[in-house]
């Protein structure tokens, strides 16, 4: 299976689109968004906000496993 490391992001606020490369070691709870500077957090069932707010989910959620030991409660 090929993971894929870049998720476009978009903001919910401002609609920008950005595209970020995923760590594979590290969940995203959090992410500022370069447009209009808002702080976005992983949705409630959510591991991070590439799972949120992404193109693509992070890579433990590609490969079928839990990304985090407990999801980010927003």
């Amino acid at each position: 299976m090929n993971i894929i490391l870049v998720s476009v992001i978009t903001c919910p606020y401002c609609k920008h689109k950005e595209s970020e490369t995923m760590s594979l070691n590290a969940c995203e709870y959090l992410y500022t968004c370069k447009e209009c500077d808002k702080l976005l957090k992983a949705k409630k069932g959510d591991c991070c906000v590439y799972c949120s707010y992404g193109t693509i989910p992070c890579p433990p959620i590609q490969k079928e496993k839990d990304c985090c030991e407990n999801k980010y409660d927003v």
